[in-house]
């Protein structure tokens, strides 16, 4: 079994300090914790797929993707779908040239994922985001699925935002100048604060 990253004891700890509801959720989800699938080119196309839909939409949509893929989810394969084929699976015209173009800078080696491994999070996210169909969020979302990087808060995430509303009783959204303040609250270790505000409205952790 895959190993939680070596921060996450001390975050627990750490967060269970500062936070009540965070003491509350991490005795209450005592078991999982955030792991990497190290495939980053598989995340981004999950990523892709996961945005501005629902969570059992994009599942549908991604087992589609999946078998269309025949499992073998990697540039070369996507670089020999067509079109039309990849939007069969549900996925929107701008999704699957997304996808593709991907594929084809991995292909072409214009983007080099080895080198986020050297950047700040701002400046992996500034890469990430020169991709087609890549955002802040979708590349939040990586450096903390994929790289595990520990101080991901992810402020356009709906999940977070409504976990936020229904922990700290607060309106939906909840006021930006809060959701700050437990950004400075919960750093260094925003990821481990955001994995169990999730797991606090989804029974299964969300794996990109």
């Amino acid at each position: 079994m895959r190993k939680p990253p070596d921060y996450w004891n001390k975050a627990k700890a750490y967060l269970t300090k500062k936070d009540k509801v965070l003491k509350y959720l991490i005795n209450n989800y005592s078991s999982g914790y955030l792991v990497s699938r190290n495939d980053i080119f598989f995340s981004l196309c999950k990523s892709i797929i996961g945005q501005q839909i629902s969570v059992a939409a994009a599942n549908s949509v991604f087992l589609k993707f999946k078998k269309k893929c025949k499992g073998k989810i990697n540039p070369k394969t996507i670089n020999s779908l067509n079109f039309q084929s990849l939007k069969a699976c549900g996925l929107s015209r701008q999704k699957v040239m997304g996808i593709k173009d991907l594929a084809k800078k991995y292909l072409n080696k214009s983007f080099n994922p080895n080198l986020i491994k050297t950047m700040s999070d701002e400046e992996a996210i500034e890469y990430l985001s020169e991709l087609r169909q890549i955002g802040k969020w979708s590349a939040e979302m990586i450096l903390l699925f994929t790289f595990n990087r520990p101080n991901i808060w992810p402020t356009q995430d709906i999940g977070l935002l409504r976990a936020i509303s229904n922990n700290y009783k607060k309106k939906y959204f909840p006021p930006k100048i809060f959701v700050n303040k437990l950004y400075k609250k919960f750093s260094p270790y925003c990821s481990v604060a955001t994995w169990y505000l999730w797991r606090s409205i989804d029974d299964e952790p969300i794996q990109y």
